[in-house]
């Protein structure tokens, strides 16, 4: 009988700190990840650059995202994108109008998973690849003309790319953060994202509102 309360208090011993330390890195590990991001959109929808006087427009956004391991992650992300110019308005219901003055707005809203190719917390370069569920809202107005279309659409989006780890770059700055925000890392990144939301709002058919990003930022895990 002692011999047995010796074993079970040994193993308690042995089992105890392991149990303790696991709860520990549970704790200290990386759950959240923010990004914030801004660059270069290539719209999909035909003739363009014709409509607005060039092939880009510029988009921002942001991303929060929570990872279910620390690989995987599942979130939401809103970027907004808009351009002026003049011509034929692009999602006009009726007949093409010639406009004085053409704005264009969209506001993509995704929902997506994305894993990341992380081995190491001291890992300098980081893979990763997502997509998911996209709806896109849009609002496009004919100025002097009284004429406005808006509405909202579902489609996709796959998104690719590279994050440089920025601690060992400033160890100090990245202290400060983690003592302050508790900020486990920050990297830059960049991506390339392509999305596809068909609006069936042009008298000569639908429209593909989506497009080709480029997008780079900073990305904070924590």
């Amino acid at each position: 009988m002692l011999t047995v309360k010796k074993l079970l208090l040994s193993l308690a011993l042995i089992i105890l700190p392991v149990v303790s330390l696991a709860d520990e890195e549970n704790a200290n590990r990386v759950h959240w990840s923010l990004e914030l991001k801004g660059g270069a959109n290539f719209p999909a929808a035909p003739n363009w650059q014709d409509f607005y006087g060039k092939s880009s427009t510029s988009e921002f956004g942001s991303s929060l995202a929570y990872k279910v391991i620390r690989q995987i992650e599942v979130g939401i992300e809103g970027t907004y994108l808009s351009a002026n110019g003049n011509g034929q308005a692009l999602l006009h219901g009726g007949q093409p109008a010639q406009a004085s003055q053409v704005s264009y707005e969209l506001i993509p809203l995704n929902v997506f998973v994305l894993a990341r190719g992380v081995i190491s917390e001291d890992q300098l370069l980081v893979p990763y690849l997502g997509g998911g569920w996209t709806r896109m809202f849009y609002r496009e107005e004919v100025n002097g003309q009284n004429m406005t279309v808006r509405g909202s659409t579902d489609g996709y989006h796959v998104r690719g790319g590279v994050q440089l780890l920025l601690d060992t770059i400033d160890p100090c700055s990245a202290k400060n953060l983690y003592d302050e925000f508790k900020v486990y890392h920050t990297y830059f990144f960049t991506e390339a994202k392509y999305t596809h939301a068909v609006a069936g709002t042009n008298p000569s058919g639908t429209v593909n509102l989506g497009g080709i990003s480029y997008l780079g930022g900073l990305l904070f895990e924590f």
